[in-house]
């Protein structure tokens, strides 16, 4: 087997570049990577874009979605014969029938509604960011401030209409190899949570990391590349 191209995928309130360090990592073990620019816009759109990526890039690949993210990984992995394996960073792993904001209020401990602002936007749709005077609590407690910051400032919105919608298609991670790594103070998707997903999807390696937040790409990138190679040469 040939090894596959690592695809990232950030979630909401986060850009490309909050997988640099984790990119950096990789790349030191010639791992080629590619941090996709997801669209925000909808679960099935962003899909369809992710898939499409995919596709160009040939061969195989193992997808990573972080937060929103995830997602969008299970539905562009859906049926999709270049998908050898999943990795969930602190990420939704949605059922049929199940959106982001189900899943958020599955079990207690997410905040993140109460740091929420919502704007309107052309075509009748609602944008949602996280108020930057609340970013760093919420989003990346275990981040130096400057930097946090800098990702407040940086954050690309959401549209509710991509929390609110539900995945579609069946489950990639009923039948592709799945791993999950996911911060235990993580106030977006709570560990509980976290914890019942790797359950549901039989993930083959669960991990939470003590005291850690949401931004994992990003407070704790060496062991989030380590799931990732961990998944690459597993998928080898």
């Amino acid at each position: 087997m040939s090894t596959p191209t690592v695809l990232l995928v950030h979630g909401a309130f986060a850009e490309s570049a909050s997988w640099n360090g984790v990119i950096t990592r990789l790349q030191k073990e010639s791992i080629r990577t590619v941090a996709v620019a997801n669209p925000l816009r909808s679960v099935a759109g962003d899909g369809a874009y992710v898939r499409a990526v995919a596709d160009a890039i040939g061969g195989p690949v193992l997808l990573v979605g972080h937060s929103y993210g995830g997602m969008v990984v299970t539905h562009a992995a859906a049926d999709n014969p270049n998908v050898v394996g999943l990795v969930y960073v602190g990420a939704f792993m949605p059922e049929t029938g199940e959106s982001a904001l189900e899943l958020s209020g599955k079990f207690p401990g997410s905040t993140l509604g109460e740091a929420l602002l919502g704007y309107p936007v052309p075509g009748g749709d609602v944008e949602l960011r996280i108020d930057g005077e609340k970013f760093h609590q919420q989003f990346a407690h275990d981040v130096p401030a400057d930097l946090a910051a800098t990702m407040a400032a940086t954050q690309r919105p959401v549209t509710e209409a991509a929390l609110t919608e539900a995945l579609a298609v069946p489950p990639a991670w009923r039948s592709v190899p799945t791993w999950s790594i996911w911060g235990e103070q993580d106030l977006n998707i709570p560990a509980e949570l976290q914890t019942f997903q790797a359950e549901r999807a039989t993930a083959r390696v669960a991990i939470e990391l003590p005291a850690a937040s949401h931004a994992l790409s990003v407070s704790q990138p060496e062991e989030t590349a380590q799931a990732i190679l961990d998944a690459v040469r597993a998928t080898s």
